[in-house]
Formats: structure tokens, C-alpha cells, sequence
């Protein structure tokens, strides 16, 4: 009776310590060459001059390359709408609001493309005054 195996050991090997379980193979991202685009544009009107040209000034002392950029210096005159796109150029809506600029519209435009395509575009456009 030497042939008879005891019952208690496998007669074979377990397959699952041999051959160990699937692993997921993670996935690989498909690059299909699209290009997205996102411009968000804020529109503001200026509801305080006097607040924005006194902010603008302080900017052109703080950040004369940005100052320069738009043709503004220190010694020179701040016109209006200079002194706004400038405020604009620098800071978010939310500060823009603190010194007398208002939102009147928000608009994203987004487009994307392959290259053999035209491209798909979507825009979305807010009015904060008309939602409150």
C-alpha cells in the first residue's frame, strides 16, 4: 500500500501558487492626437474710476514689466481703460470687484481638433447679474 497517497497532502500542485492570480494590467492611454482649448473670457465694466485708477497706479509701482507691456510707465499718464486692463491682467474677479470693476458676463469658449478634422467648438456664456 506505499503507492495509496495520504489524504491530507495534494497529489498535484495548487495551480493558484504556481501561476498566481491575473493581474489587471493597467490601462494605456490612447493618444489620438486631439487638441483641446479652453478661453475663458470675463467681461467687467469699470462702477468706481476713481478706485481703479488708484489701484492701477499701485500696480504700475508693484509690477512695472506688467505695466510696461500695456505702454505704461510711472511717470506717465494712466488712462481708464489702460489702468482696468492692466488691473485685469493681474488679478482674479474676486479682487477685481474690491476695486470697482463689476462682472457682467462670463463666457468659456472651447474647441478641439485632431489633425484631420475640423475643429468641435462649444460656448457658454453667464450673466452673474440676471442669475442672482
Amino acid at each position: 500500500m506505499s503507492h495509496l497517497t495520504h489524504l491530507t497532502r495534494p497529489t498535484r500542485p495548487n495551480l493558484r501558487s504556481v501561476v498566481g492570480s491575473a493581474r489587471p494590467v493597467p490601462a494605456r492611454p490612447l493618444d489620438l492626437r486631439v487638441r483641446a482649448q479652453r478661453i475663458q473670457i470675463d467681461e467687467l465694466i469699470v462702477d468706481d474710476p476713481r478706485q481703479v485708477l488708484a489701484h492701477a497706479g499701485q500696480a504700475v509701482l508693484d509690477d512695472p514689466e506688467a505695466a510696461a507691456l500695456l505702454g505704461l510707465s510711472p511717470a506717465g499718464p494712466l488712462p481708464l481703460p489702460a489702468a482696468a486692463a492692466l488691473l485685469c491682467a493681474l488679478y482674479d474677479t474676486d479682487a477685481l470687484t474690491a476695486m470697482g470693476l463689476r462682472l457682467t458676463r462670463h463666457t468659456t469658449r472651447v474647441s478641439a481638433s485632431d489633425q484631420q478634422t475640423e475643429p468641435v467648438s462649444l460656448v457658454r456664456s453667464t450673466n452673474p447679474a440676471q442669475e442672482g
